[in-house]
């Protein structure tokens, strides 16, 4: 060997041994499956000290993209997206339809006093 050489490469002298205790303290875990209406199964990792009402019911499962539940043989429905609303859309619920006439009357009233027409 030469002189100045390390018998290890890549490690620097002092750097103490190498291995999984070098890594920190890992915390107790706990592992919970979820299952989408497909039938596959995603498992998530979480802390073991984490109360139940802060672990979640439901999931997305990052393949199908489903929403995953915990009960196994009764898996959360695919949720149903809504068409895109036009404007009009969200105006005619909140408005009725007698509304929306007297609206008009009285913007058209007010048009043609604007323009000498009244």
């Amino acid at each position: 060997m030469a002189a100045g050489g390390s018998a290890i490469r890549g490690t620097r002298i002092g750097s103490g041994p190498m291995g999984e205790q070098d890594h920190g303290h890992h915390a107790d875990r706990i592992s919970i499956s979820y299952w989408d209406a497909q039938g596959n199964e995603v498992v998530r990792q979480y802390s073991a000290d984490l109360p139940e009402e802060e672990i979640p019911e439901v999931v997305d499962h990052p393949q199908s993209g489903l929403p995953a539940g915990r009960d196994r043989e009764n898996p959360p429905a695919p949720q149903k997206t809504e068409p895109y609303k036009t404007h009009l859309a969200y105006v005619k619920e909140r408005r009725s339809d007698d509304e929306a006439e007297e609206l008009l009357d009285d913007a058209l009233r007010k048009l043609r006093e604007k323009r000498g027409e009244a």
